[in-house]
């Protein structure tokens, strides 16, 4: 019989020559374990996923209860299930007033497709204005608005009427015009390195959606679900999104996306045409009963009230000279060294230390730090230690 990683090589799809190839046999808070009983701190949460740590009880607990009553029932918006709509309730309960309508999707990538063309149908315009070291997604819409020519030149022609403005530059805002049906932004930029805008930025921002007719969509896919230490990164920047996409972290673990926005708003895809987005498995019964535990979990656990004394344990501890900043809005941060060359072998020999970090797509030099929320701080000793560790033998001064 052939193991799970002869499988795993032999017939499922492949995304890189040099796949990490960890064996994961069972996962648990902030571990994973392999089948010869390798413990592994996972400081990534599976890229912004497990805001609540793996298995959390609780999620557990909704999951088995929502198996025991039904599975799908039909495509998205045509039954009424309590596992969806207690779930749209409770995150617009979260929202500012007015933001209480949400679509329902199967992830990150297919929020931003439905959020674009509601911005289009809903505006009748055409042109996307995104930003440069963006990361919305990988479908082809969604890649459109992507900001590193580099994942793009080899599946063009990809969506026309797509611009490009530098992040965080106030001047570039006056190429959002009349003709912007949306401008497309993550709240703090992920896969450029956790890179955080400026409140003047983000409020000259909305104001100039506003004085030409844009919507303003934010992407919270990574940052939100407690990430930064607030339950919404907008939060902290003093505006208001047209439309918010969410996912990752959302679903305790399982998949789940979603795009919100006002009802006024939202009501443009009912019809010309009708059924202007369509679904089979947003708002499955079994990630939306995962997802509202995972939501309650954050608030009445009060995970975010430690977030930023977690996040300055991280700063705190990881002091080293090959360290030359620490970039992060909460629990999303990044860890800025020398080169990739530098970076790669740290990485690889935390991993054999125990704890497992990452780059990011578009800042190769830089490691990815975004534990579940539920990390302890003697969890992040032991996770700093094995990262000065691991740069102790790999960097020579």
């Amino acid at each position: 019989m052939l193991s799970p990683r002869q499988l795993f090589l032999q017939h499922q799809a492949q995304t890189t020559d040099f796949p990490l190839l960890l064996e994961v046999e069972r996962a648990e808070g902030v571990y994973m374990y392999g089948p010869n009983g390798e413990q592994y701190l996972d400081l990534i949460s599976g890229i912004g996923v497990s805001n609540v740590g793996h298995r959390h009880p609780r999620v557990l607990q909704a999951i088995q209860g929502q198996l025991d009553k039904y599975l799908h029932l039909m495509v998205y918006g045509e039954i009424v299930q309590a596992p969806p709509a207690q779930l749209a309730h409770a995150l617009a309960q979260t929202l500012p007033a007015g933001l209480d309508n949400v679509y329902f999707v199967s992830s990150g990538s297919e929020a931003v497709e439905g959020a674009c063309k509601l911005a289009k149908r809903f505006t009748g315009r055409t042109e996307l204005v995104a930003f440069e070291k963006a990361y919305h997604g990988s479908t082809q819409g969604s890649l459109s608005l992507n900001g590193s020519e580099s994942f793009k030149r080899a599946f063009r022609p990809l969506l026309p009427d797509v611009r490009h403005i530098r992040h965080n530059q106030v001047e570039d805002l006056a190429q959002i015009t009349s003709r912007t049906a949306a401008v497309v932004l993550e709240t703090v930029q992920g896969e450029a390195g956790v890179r955080v805008p400026s409140i003047d930025y983000m409020l000259a921002l909305q104001a100039r959606c506003r004085e030409v007719g844009a919507l303003l969509i934010l992407d919270e896919i990574q940052s939100g679900f407690g990430r930064t230490g607030t339950f919404w990164a907008f939060e902290q920047f003093g505006v208001v999104p047209d439309i918010l996409t969410c996912a990752k972290g959302m679903g305790g673990g399982m998949p789940i996306g979603a795009f919100i926005s006002r009802q006024e708003i939202m009501h443009s895809l009912k019809n010309d045409p009708m059924l202007g987005h369509i679904t089979t498995f947003g708002g499955h019964p079994v990630s939306c009963a995962a997802s509202l535990a995972t939501l309650q979990v954050i608030q009445e656990e009060g995970l975010l009230l430690q977030v930023n004394a977690k996040a300055a344990r991280f700063k705190e501890r990881l002091v080293h000279p090959a360290i030359k900043e620490i970039r992060n809005l909460g629990l999303m941060m990044a860890v800025e060294f020398e080169s990739f060359d530098i970076l790669k072998p740290i990485i690889d020999n935390a991993i054999l230390k125990g704890a497992l970090t990452d780059w990011f797509l578009f800042c190769d030099k830089s490691m990815r730090i975004a534990p579940p929320l539920t990390i302890t701080f003697p969890e992040i000793d032991e996770a700093c230690d094995i990262i000065l560790a691991a740069i102790a033998e790999e960097v020579r001064f």
